[in-house]
C-alpha cells in the first residue's frame, strides 16, 4: 500500500470517528445525557497513519454516571424481555 492509500485510509478511520461522536452526543444528548469531554482523542490520531482514532468518552460527574448506568441497566433488562 502506498502513503497517500494508508493516508487515505487514514483520514476515512478519523472520519468514522468523527461521526461516531457525533452520533453518540446525539444518542446520549436525546435521554438527556451531556459527556462534556466526549472526542476523538488527538494523539491516536497524531502522524501520517492513524489506522485507529480512539473516541475518548471522557469524564463526567457523578450524577452522569449514574444516570448511564440506569440506562444501561433499563437497555440490558429490555432486551432479557424479548
Amino acid at each position: 500500500m502506498t502513503i497517500k492509500e494508508r493516508r487515505g485510509v487514514a483520514e476515512g478511520r478519523v472520519r468514522a470517528a468523527e461521526d461516531a461522536v457525533t452520533r453518540l452526543k446525539e444518542g446520549f444528548s436525546s435521554i438527556g445525557i451531556t459527556l462534556p469531554s466526549l472526542r476523538i482523542d488527538p494523539v491516536s490520531c497524531a502522524g501520517d497513519d492513524p489506522v485507529a482514532p480512539l473516541v475518548d468518552l471522557g469524564r463526567c460527574n457523578l450524577d452522569t454516571a449514574l444516570r448511564l448506568s440506569v440506562v444501561l441497566e433499563a437497555q440490558r433488562s429490555a432486551g432479557h424481555e424479548e
